[in-house]
């Protein structure tokens, strides 16, 4: 399996930096979360973009992630941003933890790369999915960069979204920056 994300090094997941490089409110922007939606944000990490989420909407944002102490970091930075109707789910990527059909949109950022089985993890993505649902995947380009996973454990670009659309997705390849690129999934079957 490839590594996770260490909880300790939860500092690097919000400061000006990473917001310069990857303002959240851009980076959702392809999903277009209409007002009304729920949206599941999986590996959400401390809330870096289900909190911007959450200003979207007054549906659901569920905020899914397998590690217990992320999900103590999300319940804190949500609180402070007044984001109530955030709901943390403890659970893998692999076995999401939401009933079938309960999302309009789903965000995954920096996670699908960590997936011991990505066919899984898409599966459960499609499975959660309301028809006509949107997926967002944000991951590393596969090439060396100052930070990030080992490129060996990056996952290719055109590679992911062939395999995305082997669930039924029409994609689109969106690159916001030199060493990121994002995968827009539109549900067509």
């Amino acid at each position: 399996m490839a590594h996770r994300f260490d909880p300790k090094k939860v500092h690097k997941l919000d400061n000006p930096e990473r917001r310069k490089l990857l303002p959240p409110e851009e980076i959702l922007a392809p999903l277009q979360i209409g007002e009304q939606e729920d949206v599941a944000d999986i590996g959400v990490g401390p809330g870096y973009f289900a909190i911007p989420a959450s200003r979207l909407t007054s549906g659901t944002v569920y905020g899914v992630d397998v590690e217990p102490q992320m999900l103590g970091f999300l319940k804190e930075k949500a609180n402070e941003a007044g984001a109530a109707n955030i709901v943390p789910v403890q659970s893998d990527a692999e076995a999401i933890d939401l009933a079938d059909g309960s999302v309009d949109k789903v965000f995954c950022a920096f996670i699908l790369h960590e997936l011991a089985d990505l066919t899984k993890g898409l599966s459960e993505i499609k499975r959660i999915l309301r028809p006509g649902g949107k997926l967002l995947v944000l991951e590393w380009e596969k090439k060396q960069t100052e930070s990030g996973p080992p490129v060996e454990e990056r996952l290719d670009a055109p590679e992911l979204a062939a395999s995305i659309e082997k669930f039924g997705f029409a994609t689109e390849i969106i690159r916001p920056n030199p060493n990121h690129y994002m995968i827009l999934g539109t549900q067509t079957t």
